[in-house]
């Protein structure tokens, strides 16, 4: 045909898509919408929940108290109660009782050396709950190259002429109530830090007894104490608690399941 340059003619005309296919584009179109809902409503309760106050939770604690299952028991309570906001203090084993009998603490962990299922012994404070929440072998711990070193297990009677490290971690007055005498005091150290206490140890300035958990890996040596038959214990305390976030948290630190989220 003349004028058309002898060219295939084409047709540029924008041809609607099949029914099929416009279905498809519309239902993709609504999933979108309904995803960008999804997103908004989410943004928004995130800002909501971060304006809204959160629940302060004051929680007192013996140096040894926090083990890895009771860190791990409190950050299961952090994910259920996102509000929840924890303050921590560490005090010693005079001051965490009073700590919660003087409302300055919701809640308390304190550690002792006692037999299995025995309570930790703690200054009177007045009436409140105390609850096992966890319990642990001890460990001797002794200088590099200590003669005692290679044994798998050791007697406390074995050791009652030997020197002792005294301190709030292991008061040597509890070891002779639990064995008899001796266990006579080369240093006298007035603190909780474990690093200064491993530190001692290994310089040859006395034995001292800690929970398993606190293996250290430097140069001390821990061996596990066979008899007589003690253990570390923490117990939970507190007075009586409303329902709330305080009580829910005192349930998950016991390990009980609390059934309300709290948030």
């Amino acid at each position: 045909m003349a004028g058309d340059g002898g060219g295939e003619r084409r047709d540029h005309r924008v041809r609607a898509p099949p029914v099929a296919g416009q279905l498809r584009l519309e239902h993709h179109a609504d999933e979108e919408r309904v995803a960008g809902q999804l997103d908004r409503a989410a943004r928004a309760d995130v800002r909501r929940a971060a304006a809204e106050p959160g629940h302060l939770l004051r929680l007192a604690a013996t140096p040894l108290a926090i083990n890895a299952t009771l860190a791990g028991r409190l950050a299961t309570a952090r994910e259920r109660l996102p509000r929840l906001d924890v303050h921590l203090r560490t005090c010693g084993h005079q001051e965490v009782a009073a700590a919660v009998a003087g409302g300055e603490a919701d809640l308390a962990l304190a550690d002792g050396i006692t037999a299995p299922s025995d309570p930790v012994r703690l200054p009177e404070t007045g009436p409140m709950t105390a609850t096992g929440v966890s319990e642990e072998d001890l460990l001797v711990m002794l200088p590099p190259g200590h003669p005692l070193a290679r044994r798998t297990a050791l007697r406390l009677a074995d050791l009652i002429d030997a020197r002792w490290l005294q301190s709030p971690l292991c008061p040597l007055e509890r070891l002779r109530e639990l064995a008899g005498d001796g266990f006579r005091a080369a240093v006298a150290y007035d603190g909780g830090d474990v690093h200064t206490v491993l530190t001692l140890v290994a310089a040859g300035h006395g034995l001292t007894l800690l929970p398993a958990s606190a293996r250290p890996a430097g140069p001390c040596t821990g061996v596990r104490l066979a008899e007589p038959r003690l253990v570390h214990r923490v117990e939970l305390l507190h007075g009586a608690l409303p329902p709330g976030p305080a009580a829910q948290v005192a349930a998950m630190l016991a390990g009980e399941d609390a059934s309300e989220d709290g948030s």
